[in-house]
């Protein structure tokens, strides 16, 4: 058996970045989840109060870096040791550890290269902002000079979160339509 929940979508905009985070605060003080928010420039502390988990991008950045390492290392090994052995500044060639000094340049490019083109992918696709994409954001406003708070609240929570963005100084609180859920029981 399933059933459905229906939640109003209500975006509170604002002019400013401090009146946004004092009514995020206000919002969480009341109980009351914040589904996202959008502004048109980072704001500083606003994760911990918005509920967003810590990133793991630093994790993919690591493991690509990791990837361009191994592979600098097997090309290096393969091309100088194994396939055309040469006398890199006079060091000898039989082993791959007695010329590492020399590879360390094309080690370090190697793995920033792929870390780099590695991250600029994984953003690309986390955000889906490829070709014929379109935006998520509710409101074109919010990449130039307004702030916005998204949330999608039943009825009673509706009213709460009405008079908490009004008394916060939002300039417009809009309704947006509705959306709706369903549970499974």
């Amino acid at each position: 058996m399933a059933a459905t929940i229906t939640k109003k979508i209500i975006h509170g905009i604002y002019d400013d970045e401090v009146p946004l985070l004092e009514a995020c605060k206000k919002l969480k003080t009341a109980g009351i989840k914040i589904k996202d928010v959008f502004t048109p420039f980072p704001i500083h502390g606003i994760d911990p109060i918005v509920g967003v988990p810590r990133t793991r991008l630093a994790i993919c950045a690591f493991i690509y870096g990791l990837t361009g390492l191994g592979l600098a290392t097997l090309m290096m090994w393969y091309m100088m040791v194994s396939d055309w052995p040469t006398d890199v500044g006079g060091k000898p060639n039989w082993a791959y550890y007695f010329n590492i000094p020399a590879f360390i340049p094309i080690t370090f490019e190697s793995t920033v290269f792929c870390a780099g083109h590695g991250m600029a992918l994984t953003y690309l696709l986390r955000c889906m902002l490829i070709p014929g994409a379109s935006a998520k954001n509710p409101d074109p406003r919010t990449t130039n000079d307004k702030f916005m708070i998204y949330l999608e609240l039943n009825d009673e929570q509706a009213h709460k979160a009405d008079a908490i963005l009004r008394s916060a100084g939002a300039s417009e609180v809009n309704y947006k339509g509705t959306v709706t859920e369903k549970l499974a029981y």
